[in-house]
């Protein structure tokens, strides 16, 4: 597999130019078309959002011929409560970045959310505020679940392109760790080599705050972990992300559902 159908969804908020840059720094790398689909809901055209959400095309366009990267606009139905009219089934990657309250009632309430868990494509969801910078080292969130299995597949395209992969697994100090060492090994098989992290659970941490209190988290510049499964309310991380996570988090997260 690899990353040739990228979209990025586009809105009037002040992370849309960092968004941008992201996106067509990864369809550069991987050859990709670039899609930016409009998601600004109708209630940005007004105030100090409408300059920036009457120039999205513009500036997509732009950006686009100066870093030779192939793209199009797509302008998402304003008046759409749900993902599925936001082009998501067409497209092998889906950048956005993380809900804000300061976007509530300007962008589709659909994003990124509802789409996540609903379309089937893999997304990196940025946080806000957010800073371009290199991405080069990788953490994976992992646990031998199937929303793990599935992130860690569907990231093996950006995986391939890292310069430093852990992976990260959290578990009881009695129980079984090879699962680890058998995914390093699955991962070589793809020309991925990772080194990896185990922390124990003691009861002291949870899950999360051992992923953040890791070394691998110090010099991370994306995080690989699977999103919900049937229920949101009695996720741990290493069986999806939490809302908690997808709500605030400071480097970049690759998610599949």
């Amino acid at each position: 597999m690899s990353y040739k159908d990228i979209i990025v969804f586009l809105d009037g908020s002040r992370d849309n130019e960092a968004r941008l840059d992201f996106a067509l720094s990864i369809a550069k790398a991987h050859g990709a078309r670039l899609t930016g689909v409009d998601v600004n809901a109708p209630s940005a055209f007004d105030g100090e959002w409408a300059f920036r959400a009457q120039s999205l095309e513009e500036s997509l366009r732009d950006k686009a011929r100066r870093a030779s990267v192939a793209t199009q606009f797509r302008i998402a139905d304003r008046e759409a409560t749900g993902w599925r009219n936001l082009y998501a089934y067409y497209s092998d990657l889906l950048i956005a970045t993380q809900p804000n309250p300061d976007s509530y009632g300007k962008v589709l309430p659909a994003v990124p959310e509802d789409i996540l868990v609903s379309a089937g494509v893999p997304m990196i969801v940025l946080p806000h505020q957010w800073e371009p910078r290199p991405i080069e080292n990788a953490v994976i969130a992992w646990s031998p679940s199937s929303q793990a299995t599935r992130a860690v597949h569907d990231a093996i395209p950006l995986l391939r392109q890292m310069k430093k992969i852990t992976v990260f697994a959290f578990g009881r100090p009695d129980g079984r760790i090879e699962d680890i060492d058998l995914l390093c090994d699955h991962l070589r098989i793809h020309g991925v080599v990772a080194e990896s992290d185990r922390w124990f659970d003691t009861g002291e941490l949870t899950a999360m705050e051992a992923l953040f209190a890791s070394r691998a988290m110090e010099d991370a510049d994306i995080l690989v972990a699977g999103a919900y499964s049937h229920s949101r309310f009695r996720e741990t991380l290493f069986g999806g992300v939490t809302r908690e996570l997808l709500h605030q988090f400071s480097v970049p997260i690759f998610v599949s559902h």
